[in-house]
């Protein structure tokens, strides 16, 4: 993918999230105005509003088309390679985007347990595999933004994905250091 290419991927994808927040947002308005959260489930704390969504997710958007564009130009020029990465990039989107559209749906229908487990399922995948992403980190807000708007999902993934990043970071070199350090 040339430069080009991006730069107009970059676009679409930016467009895209507007588009679908705000509209999003305009059927909030139409049926009975714009939702509030609160934190926690719990109505004496403090709600947030999905107007929220409209800032996060487009800066979302460009964050990790921007962090995308950088590794597949760090990767040798090699067609495959690049193909690769640009997979994993799209499974990685797609998984957080789905998970996310079933834990916020299974809250929002009253199955909290199902959607606690989900969570607890995503940091112990977390350790294994790098959520940290901003691709992952996008979808996962991405996808929740119809039922829990767009903050909440985002302080429980960059929490998740704190998790996550000190694993793949601290622990995993740690490790990898210990397990060749022994002798054979």
């Amino acid at each position: 993918m040339t430069e080009k290419q991006f730069e107009k991927l970059k676009y679409y994808v930016i467009s895209i999230t507007i588009l679908f927040v705000v509209g999003h947002l305009l059927w909030e308005h139409l049926n009975g105005g714009i939702l509030s959260h609160h934190l926690m489930h719990h109505p004496d704390y403090p709600s947030i509003s999905n107007w929220w969504g409209l800032l996060i997710l487009p800066f979302l958007a460009w964050l990790s088309t921007e962090r995308i564009e950088k590794r597949v130009t760090l990767q040798p020029n090699d067609a495959p390679v690049r193909a690769k990465t640009l997979r994993v990039v799209r499974v990685g989107y797609f998984g957080m985007l789905i998970l996310s559209f079933v834990q916020s749906f299974s809250f929002s229908v009253g199955y909290e347990n199902v959607a606690i487990y989900l969570s607890l399922g995503l940091v112990v995948v977390g350790l294994f595999l790098p959520i940290y992403r901003a691709e992952c980190i996008f979808g996962y807000v991405f996808g929740s933004i119809v039922f829990t708007g767009a903050i909440i999902p985002l302080i429980g993934i960059l929490v998740m994905t704190g998790i996550s990043w000190f694993s793949h970071v601290c622990i995993k070199p740690l490790v990898f250091r210990v397990v060749r350090a022994q002798p054979q």
